[in-house]
């Protein structure tokens, strides 16, 4: 039978355990929700800018209660450091919204590619991102774009899926490697 010692000790243990558990669920949630490149719009030039919160400092913060957040970067900097990242409003009353991922998440849904018409269900962003076709015919990934443009390219590009990302880019690269077919009317033959 354990001591009175030991068994204050566990409780103590189980305490000390509940409360980190509480804290670190609060850390991590707030450090998952607030990292990421967002894009909102400045408030002083009334431009789109992008913008990354200090995910760290807001995890440390949030146990606390409300996670402090401040700016990590913005494409106005250094130019413009000393401001008063008023534009972090918009990224506390919508946090999800602004993340530049969603945002193109949200383009790309319902959409059909302009190659295949394969309409597009969730982005998985880790693996296999689409791409754009531009109005001149030209192939081009998201990283040739700076967040901030994210909202004029949206407009003036359509949406290619990842297969015909790749297969398209192989045929412009490579001509005279590919040879084309018309579309089968019939199945092909069995193997006997």
């Amino acid at each position: 039978m354990p001591s009175p010692i030991q068994l204050v000790a566990g409780v103590v243990v189980l305490v000390g355990l509940a409360v980190l558990l509480v804290v670190g669920r609060r850390a991590l949630r707030a450090f998952l929700v607030f990292r990421g490149t967002r894009v909102v719009v400045c408030p002083e030039s009334r431009e789109m800018v992008a913008v990354e919160v200090d995910a760290s400092r807001a995890a440390l913060t949030a146990p606390q209660g409300r996670p402090q957040l401040r700016l990590e970067s913005c494409t106005r900097w250094p130019e413009r450091q000393g401001c008063g990242q008023e534009c972090l409003g918009q990224i506390e009353s919508a946090p999800q919204a602004c993340l530049l991922q969603t945002l193109l998440g949200d383009w790309y849904q319902g959409k059909s590619c302009a190659f295949c018409g394969r309409p597009f269900g969730a982005v998985q962003w880790h693996d296999h991102k689409p791409a754009l076709l531009a109005a001149d015919g030209a192939l081009v990934d998201w990283p040739s774009f700076r967040p901030e443009q994210v909202i004029d390219v949206l407009a003036t590009h359509r949406p290619v899926c990842w297969d015909c990302r790749v297969a398209e880019g192989f045929r412009r690269q490579h001509p005279e490697r590919v040879t084309d077919r018309g579309a089968r009317n019939t199945p092909p033959p069995s193997m006997s």
